[in-house]
């Protein structure tokens, strides 16, 4: 299994050089933003300043003409690259490329390699001091609760570069202990790093989302043993181990045919929106959807919602962010 052990250094050149040290240093940029634009639709925070239609290409043959090397070479970079980290980052078919397990753990680490090189090139040509400022989320429902609290903080840190990361669950522990990310919104888990500390923001309660004509939304309140018909629910990777356990439960107590599973979470508020079924999450201030229906189940219990960030970070940022957070999300 892939372990993140990603080696900062002073220059970009020097911290590429440490992550990759088994690829031709000329190839190690490639490497790195290979990995990333082969996978990924949604994360394009780097390479959007490159060229906006880079994370439509989701294959080798693409990649290599954004890239302008050869698609064997592309195949080269990834060969080395799993080679160097013991761990086979893509499965391959002859008519699809897509992620293992493995690939996903490391695909935020590419992704801060690339920001640390391109970050470090415009700081040395500028300057000014920008602030860089790195926090996450899980999905886009967290999303919306962002921007007031960044307009604040742009106010008491004007030169503040804020870089927003969708982080799956299983990475969320590792990329604040390893201080990848100053700070992530996420409901509360179960974790025994000490580095890590939590503050609640508010509690939320689950909702059963669905469309207005679903007959489960035209109850006023709902208990768990109603919950029974079509259920549209997604990877564990993109949730929290308490939804997951809720999720299971529904899951295993109707059939087959019932359920529907997306790959991503975005996904399930559309087939959702589309009739096929309800789902069930907690209801966070500020980010329903439109066009769906929230009932409350009345026999589960609230979640904690808050701020994660590392007990050793004495970043002013991160504290005036912390302050803002509780000023304009615990009164929600």
């Amino acid at each position: 299994m892939y372990k993140a052990s990603l080696k900062f250094a002073a220059s970009p050149e020097e911290a590429l050089a440490a992550n990759f040290p088994a690829i031709a240093p000329e190839n190690r940029l490639t490497a790195a933003k290979t990995i990333i634009m082969i996978p990924s639709r949604r994360i394009t925070d780097i390479l959007d300043c490159c060229n906006p239609s880079i994370a439509q290409y989701l294959n080798f043959s693409r990649a290599s003409e954004i890239l302008k090397i050869t698609q064997p070479a592309v195949s080269h970079q990834i060969r080395s690259l799993e080679e160097e980290l013991g761990v086979k980052l893509f499965n391959r078919t002859s008519k699809r490329v897509s992620l293992t397990s493995e690939g996903i753990q490391f695909l935020p680490d590419a992704h801060l390699i690339l920001r640390t090189a391109f970050s470090a090139r415009e700081r040395l040509g500028n300057h000014d001091s920008i602030i860089t400022f790195d926090i996450g989320c899980h999905n886009c429902l967290e999303l919306e609760l962002f921007p007031d609290v960044l307009k604040d903080l742009s106010a008491e840190f004007p030169l503040i570069h804020p870089s927003i990361h969708i982080i799956p669950f299983p990475s969320l522990f590792g990329m604040i202990e390893d201080k990848k990310l100053h700070a992530v919104l996420s409901i509360k888990e179960r974790q025994t790093k000490s580095a890590l500390m939590y503050e609640e923001l508010f509690r939320v309660p689950f909702a059963c989302i669905c469309t207005p004509d679903h007959p489960l939304a035209q109850q006023e309140s709902v208990t768990k043993e109603m919950l029974t018909g079509n259920f549209v629910a997604c990877s564990p990777q993109h949730i929290s181990n308490t939804v997951f356990a809720i999720w299971s439960r529904i899951l295993s107590e109707i059939q087959p045919h019932e359920h529907y599973f997306t790959n991503d979470f975005e996904s399930i508020f559309t087939l959702t929106k589309a009739g096929f079924g309800f789902t069930v999450y907690p209801d966070l201030p500020c980010a329903r959807q439109d066009g769906l229906r929230y009932v409350p189940i009345t026999d589960l219990t609230s979640v904690s919602f808050g701020i994660y960030y590392h007990h050793q970070n004495d970043f002013p940022a991160l504290h005036c962010f912390l302050k803002l957070c509780k000023k304009k999300l615990a009164v929600l």
